[in-house]
């Protein structure tokens, strides 16, 4: 594939190692050659990086596989998964999940995927449905600020919710960025 080509999400082969473009934007400085920039996360570490390619340069799509899975559990360290098609479990670290692990409900479907047999990632819906355990209450009166204010969710996650949100309440948070979205029907 060449770097013209490069796609958000796309998993390509960077210094050997299986890296994820987060973002990538194509560049024409000027009268110079063109160049894409990307910004890519390494998916045994977790690390990122940005890089820059000639449009012309090839690139070497990584070989990792995509399989749907449930999650079950979490015992504190490890997080444990059911692979719909085998039935079997796969556990996945903290380390390994990242951020991922604040959006994880039990029965939740995710993609996992796998480089060389071992799970390296997950990939979660764009946006999930979590319950705010703690805020602080809403001031009657106090219309006239719409600030946002602070709420711990069920998972852990700290969001900015919009005043009127309760404690108990179910809300649309996204996973891009861990921001609200809006009230879950109820």
């Amino acid at each position: 594939m060449k770097a013209s080509d490069v796609r958000k999400g796309v998993v390509v082969m960077h210094n050997n190692i299986p890296h994820r473009v987060m973002e990538f934007r194509h560049h024409t400085p000027g009268n110079l050659r063109a160049l894409v920039q990307a910004r890519l996360r390494n998916l045994l570490t977790g690390n990122q990086t940005e890089v820059k390619w000639s449009s012309t340069e090839e690139l070497t799509e990584a070989d990792v596989n995509t399989a749907r899975a449930t999650y079950l559990y979490s015992d504190g360290e490890n997080f444990n998964f059911m692979m719909e098609e085998s039935f079997e479990e796969m556990v996945m670290t903290t380390e390994k999940l990242g951020d991922s692990v604040f959006y994880l409900e039990e029965q939740m479907k995710v993609d996992i995927t796998t480089y060389n047999g071992e799970p390296i990632g997950v990939s979660l819906p764009s946006s999930v449905v979590l319950t705010v355990v703690e805020t602080s209450p809403e001031i009657r009166g106090a219309t006239a600020s719409n600030s946002p204010k602070p709420a711990k969710t069920n998972t852990g996650l700290m969001i900015s919710v919009p005043p009127f949100i309760k404690q108990g309440e179910r809300v649309v948070v996204g996973t891009a960025d861990g921001s609200y979205i809006e009230r879950a029907d109820k």
